[in-house]
């Protein structure tokens, strides 16, 4: 998402707490990157989460005065930014901090009896600075209508909702349907990774895991024969992976989740957690929904256990050969990086109007905002 704002602004300059330039695509590498004193700390670019409460006072550090408008992109602290009163400053929210917010009592007890007291102590206070951080902001996007809703119960502000770009228009051709059902994914605690290894374990259907992350040796160890640890892949490899598979398991409640677009790019169903962003970007049977499957792009099941999603698989498997996966494919172009483009442009002259910013930048056809500032604290994530 920050390299299609890098050029909607190609001059641009880039702020960051830390950033590896080796990580970043060749087109941000384009612009002017300054990052925080975060930077010089050993470690910093690999440990960068376990600095979390320095991470406040390392953005109120970053000098952004000589800038019109401000681009925050952000599921962490990025927001917290100081500006002056002339400036314009949009967030591009994918969630407020998970581990602040809806998933504290979760993330608390996964932690060891020292490691979870002090984060419980740290977090009471950057709690308390991450409500007050959004009031600096001027007005909120956020990724889908399930974020714009935890915007408004954290921070009592509304947001518009502009969907994240997708590559969707690419040429996926027919591919060799493949007998394996895919996760794509961190293999983190909430992606519920687990309950799609014990389903097929149950079913003894073949399953590929693409990712890695620090859940690995649990789910590893949860695995039968018939599932498969690729780890992380090439984008050549994930689009042949996307292009065999039955269907994508999404077990998670996302935010919004990229990877179910990515999959129905390629024609293939989603067999979905029916709650959180799934819902804006599958059109599901199940969870209510009617629809048949030559008119549906996934299956939902309601809750999140082995059983239900056994029961979700078979329920695909039943009707499988109805799905259309050119009906798939054109269900996901309203998630492309030019719909993005266009529509963020619009809301952030709508934005710049409202704050009175274009009085001092000219012409409101022809301007350009002087030095924009892409705010984004996990470039190198």
């Amino acid at each position: 998402m920050v390299e299609a704002l890098a050029e909607m602004f190609p001059q641009a300059d880039l702020f960051a707490l830390v950033a590896d330039p080796a990580t970043m695509s060749p087109a941000l590498r384009e612009h002017r990157l300054t990052t925080s004193f975060l930077q010089r700390i050993p470690g910093s670019r690999k440990w960068y989460r376990h600095l979390l409460p320095l991470q406040p006072l390392a953005l109120e550090q970053l000098d952004l005065t000589d800038y019109d408008l401000i681009l925050s992109s952000e599921s962490g602290p990025a927001k917290g930014v100081l500006s002056g009163a002339g400036t314009c400053h949009i967030c591009y929210c994918h969630s407020p901090m998970r581990y602040l917010w809806d998933m504290y009592p979760r993330y608390r007890h996964s932690l060891g009896w020292f490691t979870g007291g002090v984060f419980s102590l740290t977090a009471h206070y950057l709690r308390m600075w991450d409500l007050a951080s959004a009031s600096r902001v001027d007005y909120f996007v956020a990724n889908s209508r399930n974020v714009a809703g935890r915007i408004h119960k954290h921070y009592r502000r509304e947001a518009q909702v502009v969907y994240p770009p997708v590559n969707v228009a690419c040429e996926r051709g027919p591919g060799n349907l493949g007998d394996y059902y895919l996760v794509v994914g961190r293999l983190i605690d909430y992606k519920r990774v687990d309950l799609a290894i014990q389903a097929c374990n149950r079913l003894k259907r073949p399953l590929r895991i693409i990712g890695e992350g620090d859940q690995y040796k649990r789910l590893r160890s949860l695995a039968s024969e018939t599932v498969q640890f690729l780890g992380r892949l090439d984008d050549d490899e994930l689009r042949e992976n996307y292009r065999g598979c039955r269907a994508l398991l999404f077990p998670a409640a996302e935010d919004f989740g990229i990877v179910p677009v990515e999959a129905q790019s390629f024609g293939r169903p989603v067999i979905a957690f029916g709650r959180g962003g799934a819902l804006e970007s599958v059109k599901g049977m199940g969870h209510g929904d009617s629809a048949e499957p030559e008119m549906a792009t996934g299956i939902f099941f309601s809750e999140q256990t082995v059983d239900a999603m056994v029961e979700a698989i078979r329920t695909f498997e039943a009707v499988e050969a109805r799905f259309s996966p050119s009906f798939i494919r054109s269900s996901v172009q309203r998630f492309s990086v030019s719909r993005f483009k266009s529509e963020m442009e619009r809301f952030i002259e709508e934005s710049l109007t409202r704050h009175g910013a274009l009085a001092l930048l000219g012409d409101a056809e022809e301007v350009r905002p002087r030095g924009p500032e892409l705010q984004h604290t996990e470039v190198n994530a």
